[in-house]
This record gives C-alpha cells, sequence and structure tokens, in this order.
C-alpha cells in the first residue's frame, strides 16, 4: 500500500533505544518509554497558509527526528506499525 500524508502531516517510523543502560543493565519491555526518536517515511506537499499559499516543509524523507511524546497517531501500513503527526509537532533533525 502506499500512503502519502496529506498538507503539514508526515508518516514516520520509530527508531528503537538500546535496551541496556551505559553501565550495562538491561531494561525490561515494561520499564522502557516509547521512543521519540524517528525516520521519515514521507511527507505531505506542505503547510499551506491563510492566503493559499503552500509552504514547503523543513523536513524530507529519511532525516532522523526528535519528536514530542504524545504526538502524533498511530497506523499500521502493510503490517509495520508507523506514525503520522504534523510537522509543528517536531522538536529537530538529527544532524547526521
Amino acid at each position: 500500500m502506499k500512503f502519502r500524508p496529506l498538507h503539514d502531516r508526515v508518516l514516520l517510523r520509530r527508531i528503537e533505544q538500546e535496551a541496556k543502560t551505559a553501565g550495562g543493565i538491561i531494561i525490561p519491555d515494561s520499564a522502557k518509554e516509547k521512543p521519540m526518536e524517528g525516520e521519515i517515511v514521507s511527507v505531505g506537499t506542505g503547510h499551506v497558509n491563510d492566503n493559499g499559499d503552500v509552504r514547503p516543509l523543513d523536513v524530507q524523507a529519511g532525516d532522523r527526528v526528535i519528536f514530542s511524546q504524545w504526538a502524533g497517531t498511530e497506523v499500521t501500513i502493510d503490517g509495520e506499525q508507523l506514525m503520522v503527526m504534523k510537522e509543528s509537532d517536531l522538536i529537530g533533525v538529527i544532524a547526521a
């Protein structure tokens, strides 16, 4: 299935964090928080201003981003758990 988010929304895949701390302690699944880091899968066309102009998004497919903890809507596409959220829910892009 192909999915393209509308307007100023992005589709992203969560990036799982290490299950072990720096000191070597293994964190059980029940104690883990959902990761707030993800990789952009696809983006919409852009934000539509009040006057009808379209402003392109600042992110693109392949960017690694950090997003708000309670942001977005979880969706399942082709058996994979992904998230759809507005660009404004993104906190920043992680530089490579």
